[in-house]
């Protein structure tokens, strides 16, 4: 039987264990190196702490600012930035749970978190938020997406931000077709054939063939279904026949609504494509704004949340969310968790967000006078924290979840476009994947 990552983590940790109790003088002092073993301590609340970026570079800048701000407020704690590039931050951390050196604090995105926590990493946050000025100040959909995301017993991360699902659209083509903006499902795929003249080379929509393809094949299908979680029980519903005869309509719109280059294009070749003006709508997230607005022009386009059903009703898979967990190897927790709380502070996690062009955890920032005039930003907010919006959490706490999303699928869902595989065979094989590693998930966990 093949043998799960987490099994091969667990055995990892124990000689890590091994190396620290052998090392003893790599775990003393406040100065965040510990392993995951080591339970450090709540400390004095002052001293230094060591904060990890987990997406170094890109947001050094902000980090910098935030910390200069929490150091003015908090004059006897030093914090010591180390800012990781995004595309090693996952073996970073891996290497410092197994032989030391974990910071005190850490950015840990949702697609790394259970690795990180079932290593036995991080410190549950459920109690110390309960007692925080944030509770009752964060997203709940958010939080519910980070809860899931570690596994769905504790909370190892504070959410800091999100993106969300958004359809780009030409307004200036739409008035001219005399279209209704693509608000619903309806009235997107009316769009869609409308926009298209392939004799001029203009297209209703751009579909994502290549890398990346997945999530959004899976928020169409979803979305259309209304099927609002993604397990019944120990079996998933991605291959539900409501989900198939949603995806058979999406993928349908491929040559026919669509480029044919499409089947290749990732989110790099879809954006440029469409930002070239002849394409009417495009489905990415919120970070493509600058890159349209640059090609396009102020006035030309739209960006929305994705399509409702029919009656208004709002179902949409979760994004990644990133965020700050602690550290339970800490010497300084009650420090670091200071830290923490300052960063999701209204203003701050404001600052952070409008820096970030993402939405933001803290539900006042969201109010903030600068979501309110970047109006895709506002609406993904409004859509996100709306009382009626379902979130179907995606499985990110299976180790597995990466390979199968992608290694795995995404040739499989090229195959789809191109007439090769079925919707049905090609969710029937995600779902047989995908059901075996729960399966094995549950066994280990």
């Amino acid at each position: 039987m093949k043998t799960s990552i987490r099994r091969n983590r667990r055995a990892a940790v124990a000689v890590a264990l091994g190396s620290v109790l052998a090392l003893t003088a790599t775990a003393c002092g406040d100065d965040g190196s510990g392993s995951a073993g080591d339970k450090g301590n709540e400390g004095s609340g002052k001293g230094e702490i060591t904060f990890w970026d987990n997406n170094g570079g890109v947001r050094t800048d902000i980090w910098k600012q935030i910390i200069s701000d929490f150091e003015k407020k908090y004059p006897n704690i030093k914090v010591n930035y180390v800012g990781i590039p995004a595309a090693s931050a996952q073996s970073k951390y891996d290497t410092a749970i197994q032989g030391g050196g974990l910071p005190d604090v850490g950015g840990v995105g949702t697609a790394m978190l259970a690795e990180v926590a079932v290593q036995g990493a991080l410190e549950p946050l459920d109690g110390r938020l309960a007692k925080s000025p944030l509770n009752g100040r964060l997203s709940q959909n958010l939080l519910a997406s980070s809860k899931a995301a570690g596994g769905g017993d504790q909370l190892y991360q504070i959410p800091t931000s999100s993106n969300n699902g958004t359809l780009w659209y030409r307004t200036d083509l739409f008035k001219k077709a005399g279209l209704d903006a693509p608000t619903t499902w309806d009235t997107f795929y009316t769009a869609a054939d409308k926009l298209t003249d392939k004799g001029r080379n203009r297209f209703g929509f751009t579909i994502r063939g290549g890398e990346g393809s997945i999530a959004p094949a899976l928020d169409a299908a979803y979305s259309q279904s209304g099927i609002t979680s993604f397990w019944n029980g120990d079996k998933t519903t991605v291959n539900d026949p409501k989900n198939v005869a949603a995806l058979e309509k999406y993928v349908a719109l491929y040559k026919k609504d669509t480029p044919s280059a499409d089947v290749n294009n990732d989110f790099t070749k879809m954006v440029a494509q469409w930002d070239s003006g002849t394409i009417g709508m495009l489905s990415h997230n919120l970070g493509s704004y600058q890159d349209h607005l640059k090609a396009l022009g102020a006035g030309k386009f739209r960006g929305l949340p994705n399509p409702t059903q029919a009656d208004g009703t709002r179902v949409q898979i979760s994004n990644p969310v990133d965020g700050l967990s602690l550290f339970k190897s800490s010497k300084n927790k009650a420090a670091a968790w200071k830290f923490v709380e300052f960063a999701l502070s209204h203003e701050e996690n404001s600052k952070f967000n409008q820096s970030a062009g993402q939405i933001p955890a803290n539900t006042d920032a969201a109010k903030d006078d600068w979501i309110q005039k970047a109006e895709p930003t506002k609406l993904a907010a409004e859509a996100l924290n709306g009382a009626g919006t379902k979130i179907v959490q995606l499985p990110y706490y299976l180790p597995d979840w990466n390979t199968i999303s992608k290694a795995d699928n995404e040739p499989n869902f090229q195959k789809v476009l191109l007439g090769k595989m079925s919707a049905k065979d090609f969710l029937n094989t995600l779902a047989d994947q995908l059901n075996k590693a729960q399966a094995d998930w549950k066994q280990n966990h």
